[in-house]
């Protein structure tokens, strides 16, 4: 039996500019911050040539081939795993489609787990390449590769996207203090809806293959906020942070019709007027969390609690995906 866990994670600053349809002309810039919610993934050996699939759905298949989970087939292929001997198992914290990377974050945990069935050492930086590969690469999903990346390193890292598909990462120069109040600051709210992030990012992915001057100019502008964001946490300017976020979703709205809607509208301006200095959307849009940075908790729960929101209370991983149990 092998397990591994995957951390979900939240976007910091300049996300967006993760996607190769803009970071392979311009570069791009995100942090991003893992947070103690988890994909876990099992592998189990089995007696039987079969190989037996659970996750939201059910499988029970002769070869990989047959496989109906993208991501599942394309990782066996990858791993060269030939012989159908095998038990996969997935359950998670939060449910997929939330905006919390979770699909980075499942392929992560499943190549990770394949590694530790053929006694590889795999570091962050290969795995989180392999997962961007299956993805981006294969599967021709229109992502960007901040959630395969903060899923694989863990912490609350920087990174670099560059033209030549290199990344560059190294952790965010936070104070403990600031680190402390920043956890303890920032609240998250569920507002009922998922979606896909493909669906939602098409647009994006599209317009910037396409040049067009709005997309490429607002993501440049969300890559100086990523900047400003950063310099404002090492800093332990908190405020400024809280700002930089209200100015990040009022230009993450404007690349899309689908970021939002009017109930996640009227929630944001609820929790504005209750305590939270700043907050946005978290992931792709069009559904999700919600977070903000209060500067009064009380009563900002309160008001979500009331307007029928359910909080997920978090902490930061600093320890990425990891193998937690094999025998």
């Amino acid at each position: 039996m092998i397990i591994t866990r995957s951390p979900l994670r939240i976007s910091v600053g300049g996300g967006g500019t993760d996607l190769p349809s803009y970071y392979r002309e311009h570069s791009g810039l995100v942090i991003a911050a893992a947070i103690d919610k988890y994909v876990y993934i099992s592998l189990h050996p089995m007696f039987e040539q079969q190989i037996f699939i659970r996750y939201s759905g059910l499988e029970r298949v002769q070869s990989i081939e047959e496989i109906q989970h993208p991501i599942v087939r394309e990782a066996l292929r990858l791993m060269k795993i030939s012989q159908p001997y095998l038990q996969i198992t997935s359950i998670a914290d939060i449910p997929a489609g939330t905006g919390l990377g979770s699909s980075g974050s499942f392929t992560t945990a499943l190549l990770k787990a394949l590694h530790a069935l053929k006694k590889n050492l795999v570091l962050p930086q290969e795995l989180a390449e392999q997962a961007c590969h299956i993805e981006i690469d294969l599967l021709k999903e229109p992502v960007g590769k901040q959630d395969q990346y903060i899923a694989a390193y863990g912490g609350i890292t920087c990174f670099r996207f560059l033209p030549n598909n290199q990344v560059e990462a190294w952790p965010l120069n936070i104070d403990t203090d600031t680190l402390y109040n920043l956890e303890d600051n920032l609240l998250m709210f569920y507002t009922g809806y998922s979606r896909s992030a493909s669906t939602v990012l098409h647009e994006q992915d599209v317009k910037s293959k396409q040049n067009d001057k709005e997309m490429i100019a607002n993501l440049h502008f969300i890559k100086d906020v990523g900047r400003e964001s950063k310099a404002a946490l090492e800093a332990g300017d908190l405020e400024r942070f809280a700002e930089l976020m209200n100015i990040h979703w009022e230009y993450k709205k404007q690349r899309s019709a689908c970021m939002s809607n009017n109930h996640v509208d009227q929630w944001y301006q609820l929790a504005r007027d209750n305590g939270a200095l700043g907050g946005k959307l978290i992931g792709a849009g069009g559904g999700g969390f919600l977070i903000f940075y209060a500067d009064d908790k009380v009563r900002l729960r309160r008001a979500m609690r009331e307007a029928g929101l359910q909080e997920v209370r978090f902490r930061f991983d600093f320890e990425g995906t990891k193998l937690i149990a094999q025998s």
